[in-house]
């Protein structure tokens, strides 16, 4: 299954600090995220684009995980030459992960 089939994501940047926030749809399955949404596997599925460890908050009063993830300089929002890197497109991709 697809992470989005049970979570939703909010994102924030400044510079090339990310967040992404995994909210579970329903409270059952909160536990799932936090088995199967690790600081290593987000990290993994990340890679290059990111030049720390992931550190990942759990939240289970609101049935929620929050990711702090690093960006190299280079990929910084406003100093970035891509297309689009900032928060809410990593949030998405994220949702796509096979959990």
């Amino acid at each position: 299954m697809l992470l989005r089939e049970i979570a939703h994501s909010r994102t924030g940047d400044k510079g090339r600090v990310l967040t992404i926030s995994l909210i579970a749809y329903r409270d059952e399955d909160y536990a799932v995220l936090e088995k199967k949404v690790t600081e290593q596997r987000v990290g993994a599925y990340f890679g290059e684009l990111i030049d720390r460890p992931v550190k990942r908050y759990v939240l289970p009063k609101i049935s929620a995980l929050n990711f702090v993830l690093h960006r190299p300089a280079s990929q910084g929002v406003t100093r970035s030459l891509a297309l689009d890197t900032h928060g809410k497109c990593l949030g998405y991709a994220l949702l796509n992960l096979e959990i």
